[in-house]
């Protein structure tokens, strides 16, 4: 039995629609068409917001040129229902597939109506749920050939995280018989476009690839060459050559896919198997070449002896007179070997001789070239054989992610590997009674009930209800968790507790346990319905009725879910795909390589290793070892959803004690440093090579690490004028602007959140250590520190700087220091005051010349990195910099706690003095009418009258032109004492006075 794919569209209900049968009321149906296939739901007669509650099925077929991706859904009202217009239209809706997701991650989403022409008039929504299905499909003929299969029709799209790496056929339409066989043949054009409906909902790095990964190891394009001399692999040297030889230094290996970054020559050796060889042991292959030598892992024993590996040499001083030895060995026992152990007192079976600078190149759009059985010589193997490849590529080459390679001292955990954060959901439980839970308690008047609610790790509690008078408590709480996909790992737990205040006990009355699963998805705000959930005893092992609780639950689709810190996400889109906007362009990044770097380890050496994060994609580098300069020239690429969102690249030491994947380095991953790159600051199109210091703040202060290389490209995907509009656009989802979430609460979301995708990350192979997603997430960002408030306070001086120079000019210019100016100032208020409509446009124009003034200082090549001085790392209080590192709770002595505390009550006391004088001048200017002070209130609404009665006689224009003269009179016609309005001001009442 096979599957295929199927798009089910549930049409739900509409509202508000127009009346179009001339009564006040329509008779409205729905026709649903997608990829060339109509299905129309029933009539609904006479109702303007009609419940159809129908299951539409549409089958998924190839990408067509003619009916493109879109699902176009069309109500109309029923003519032949009673009287109607000519026009029958009641609106329309246009989606594109990228927007449907699979069966189990639907929701109920209302689409506002759209109109068919410019001056249609439409009003209303429609409810639909759209997701896509598979289906079994029983083959009619079970014995068929598979050339007589008609073509195929639906396929499966790749899984998440996986693209194909080469063109195929496509299988067999109607028997399927293995379903990820099929998802293991998607042709690779397929699976780069987006908006193909054979495709599952849109995946997180699926895009019109311009650049691909490294870790992932495939060519963003698949050519045919038509070079008739392409090689197919080596000839050893004992054989005459054929073949026409390619130099490793006579051109470009790769054309364009890792432009960004510089290519690294590897010479690859492809160890497959061997036969005939005179041994019954598991022998293993040794591989010399340019001072380099490796021992493969022991062959699998089956019909032929299989070692299926793949071995890369670095090429950066090609020698042309270099060989490449290849020989196989018989060891002596059985064992695991290193793949640097020596291989004495091992049988020679034979081996074969290779001249390096025969050695064919591998051009990357070419397929891997195939293995070609060579005979070995020499040894006891007379007749034996051995099946290898071997080629010269680069870093784009497909064999390199999952190759031996000589920088990386055989390290299990130094591949290049790309990472997925978890799908992470926002859990809303809204706890609003319990009922029957009166013969739990124990009568006591002293007591209390609350909820505990529990999703893992994450515990919060409602308010206590007294026991007294309670037989059915309320509380109507919002208890908000973070969940992550899959949901069938944990379930949500309700603890009804009883409070004894005089003893003070808690006791576990009840649990109520629920699924994950069973819990509904929402998009929007709409009310979702509550339910009953049964108590059970916790210490019972049978279900015994306890009481029951009314919940409301439900996953909130709407909200981004944070993990990281507001001013430096990458990532705002809502966790619901079907709310998901189209990609505005892409960023490529091509991490090169460092310098300078310090020595992490006791032996002088580090083991560097980078990380990139943007979006829920993480990637890794290999892990070059010992080496304080490390060349990585790794290329990636990210889909961009927003231009305000950051690029966070850091570099760690790793841990170089693994031999086996299977064992685990005790030793944390050390910080070297972090860059952070804003996509809003990227010209389109340019390339950004910089290099960028690696700052490090700890406990012993500032210490720069050493240096990173990077290449940034920003390309922009969509017209000018819709990415100019995303800034006009929300930041954060709807959601969060309906439904706020306070600023506490969010707090404690986004540690929840961490963890979750550090415990997840931490899963993986090679894992992405904890502390590595701690740093590269900020999860420690809003600790205490003395030096950010200092730095805080200089951000906002320098931010009111431009006010307090203005203030300053308008001081100097009422002095009279600049005759001219002054002279000019007159001129312009003069103008301005008989020509108000001047006012806006003068001002517009002098912020246009300001903002083109400051073009000439715009930086042009480099991009903004951490600046010391800003963050006022350069001179730092060994005590405060201790106080900033310090954990929660305090582990210092007690006296150096209190010093902490006393210069903490010293800075409370300016701030307190501060907030006093603002409260003061609020409440002086709150007792000009008050009459706190009589004579004061009567002067001020004496004068007010007067000032309103000359107002209504002399033109404002009068008036304004004679307090400007006024106020820029000249100093000898002015008194050095304060005015007579600032000393009335002084004198008013304020609280001040009533304060203990």
């Amino acid at each position: 039995m096979g599957t295929v794919r199927k798009l089910v569209v549930e049409v739900i209900e509409a509202r508000n629609l127009l009346p179009k049968d001339g009564h006040g009321t329509s008779s409205p149906y729905v026709l649903v068409d997608f990829y060339g296939q109509r299905r129309k739901t029933r009539t609904v007669t006479r109702d303007l917001s009609p419940q159809w509650n129908e299951m539409l099925e549409f089958n998924v077929g190839k990408p067509s040129d003619v009916f493109g991706d879109m699902l176009e859904l069309d109500v109309y009202h029923d003519k032949s229902i009673g009287p109607t217009t000519r026009n029958n239209f009641l609106g329309r809706i246009r989606l594109s597939a990228t927007q449907f997701v699979k069966k189990g991650e639907e929701a109920l989403i209302y689409y506002p109506l759209e109109k068919k022409y410019w001056f249609s008039w439409i009003s209303g929504e429609i409810g639909l749920k759209i997701y896509f299905v598979e289906q079994l499909v029983v083959p009619t003929e079970v014995k068929a050939e598979p050339k007589q299969a008609p073509p195929a029709e639906p396929t499966e799209a790749a899984p998440e995280g996986e693209k194909p790496n080469s063109i195929q056929e496509e299988p067999p339409a109607q028997v399927v018989e293995n379903p990820t066989a099929v998802e293991a043949e998607l042709p690779a054009k397929e699976a780069e476009n987006p908006t193909s409906v054979l495709m599952d909902p849109p995946l997180e790095d699926e895009f019109t690839q311009v650049k691909r990964s490294v870790s992932l190891g495939s060519i963003p394009e698949v050519k045919v060459s038509n070079n008739i001399n392409i090689v197919t692999g080596p000839r050893p040297i004992s054989r005459a050559s054929s073949v026409i030889i390619f130099d490793a230094r006579s051109g470009p290996i790769e054309p364009s896919s890792f432009d960004l970054v510089e290519k690294m020559h590897y010479l690859f050796v492809r160890v497959v198997k061997a036969r005939s060889l005179p041994t019954v042991g598991c022998p293993v292959v040794k591989i010399v070449v340019s001072g380099s030598h490796v021992v493969s892992k022991p062959a699998r024993k089956t019909v032929l002896f299989e070692w299926d590996q793949t071995f890369a040499f670095g090429r950066d001083a090609p020698d042309s007179s270099s060989l490449l030895e290849v020989s196989v060995w018989d060891p002596s026992s059985a064992k695991s070997f290193d793949p640097t152990s020596d291989v004495a007192g091992h049988v020679f079976l034979g081996g074969i001789c290779f001249d390096v600078s025969e050695i064919p190149l591998r051009d990357p759009p070419d397929s891997p070239l195939a293995p070609q059985w060579y005979r070995l010589e020499g040894g006891g193997a007379h007749r034996g054989d051995l099946m290898l490849a071997t080629w010269v590529g680069t870093q784009a080459d497909d064999s390199f992610p999952e190759a031996w390679k000589t920088d990386t001292a055989s390290n299990p955990a130094s591949k290049s590997k790309v990472y997925q954060s978890p799908k992470l959901w926002y859990l809303r439980s809204s706890v609003i009674e319990a009922q029957d839970i009166s013969q739990l308690t124990h009568n006591s008047k002293e007591s209390s009930y609350h909820i505990k609610a529990q999703l893992g790790f994450q515990v919060q509690k409602t308010k206590s209800i007294p026991t007294a008078g309670t037989g059915s408590p309320s509380w109507n709480e919002d208890l908000v968790f973070v969940a992550a996909e899959p949901f069938t790992e944990n379930h949500l737990l309700f603890f009804l507790i009883e409070t004894d205040r005089t003893a003070k006990e808690q006791t576990v009355l009840a649990v109520a346990s629920i699924p994950l699963t069973t819990i509904e998805r929402r998009v929007d705000d709409r009310k979702v319905a509550s339910r009953w959930f049964t108590f059970e005893d916790p210490n019972e092992e049978k279900r015994v009725y306890k009481g029951r609780v009314h919940l409301r639950l439900c996953f909130d689709g709407g909200y981004h879910v944070m993990d990281e810190a507001a001013h430096v996400c990458s990532d705002y889109r809502p966790t619901a795909r079907q709310l998901w906007k189209a990609p505005i362009g892409t960023v490529e990044l091509g991490i090169i390589g460092c310098k300078n770097l310090l020595p992490m380890k006791g032996k002088g050496s580090t083991d560097a290793y980078a990380v990139a994060k943007y979006g829920n994609k993480w990637v890794r580098t290999r892990t070059i070892s010992d080496s304080l300069e490390p060349r990585w020239n790794e290329q990636y690429t990210w889909r961009v959803y927003d231009p305000s969102t950051v690029l966070t690249i850091g570099v760690f030491d790793g841990c170089s004690e693994v031999v086996f994947e299977s064992d685990e380095c005790m030793r944390p991953d050390f910080r070297i440093g972090k860059v952070r790159v804003r996509i809003s600051t990227l010209t389109t199109g340019k390339v950004y090579r910089n290099t960028f210091p690696l700052l490090l703040l700890s406990q012993a202060g500032l210490k720069k690490m050493g240096e990173i290389e990077l290449a940034v490209r920003f390309i922009r995907a969509t017209p000018t004028l819709d990415f100019l509009h995303v800034y006009s656009q929300p930041l954060m989802p709807m959601m969060h602007y309906v439904m706020p979430l306070g600023i506490v609460q969010q707090d404690s979301l986004r540690i929840a959140a961490v963890k979750i995708v550090g415990s997840h990350l931490t899963r993986s192979e090679p894992p992405l250590r904890r502390e590595v997603v701690t740093y590269m997430l900020d999860a420690d960002s809003y600790s205490f520190s003395m030096r950010k408030v200092r730095a805080n306070w200089f951000r906002i001086i320098n931010v009111i700087a431009g006010v307090i120079d203005i203030v300053k000019w308008v001081d100097d210019t009422r002095g009279w220091k600049n005759p001219t100016a002054t002279l000019l100032v007159h001129a312009l208020l003069v103008m301005l005051v008989w020509f108000p409509d001047l006012i806006i446009p003068t001002f517009a124009f002098y912020v246009f010349v300001i903002g083109a003034w400051n073009y000439r200082f715009k930086s042009r090549d480099t991009l903004p990195h951490f600046d010391p001085k800003i963050s006022l790392a350069e001179s730092l209080d060994r005590d405060e910099l201790d106080e900033e590192f310090d954990a929660l709770p305090c582990t210092r002595p007690n006296e150096l706690v209190r010093a902490r505390y006393d210069k903490l009550r010293m800075l409370g006391a300016r701030v307190q003095t501060i907030l006093g004088d603002l409260a003061t001048q609020g409440e002086r200017v709150q007792a000009l009418v008050t009459w706190r002070d009589p004579r004061a209130t009567g002067i001020f609404i004496g004068m007010c009258f007067v000032a309103a009665f000359i107002l209504y006689l002399v033109p404002p224009k009068m008036v304004s032109m004679a307090f400007g003269f006024y106020y820029l009179r000249h100093p000898l016609f002015r008194d050095r004492m304060p005015s007579p309005a600032l000393n009335f001001f002084r004198r008013l009442p304020s609280l001040s006075d009533r304060m203990l």
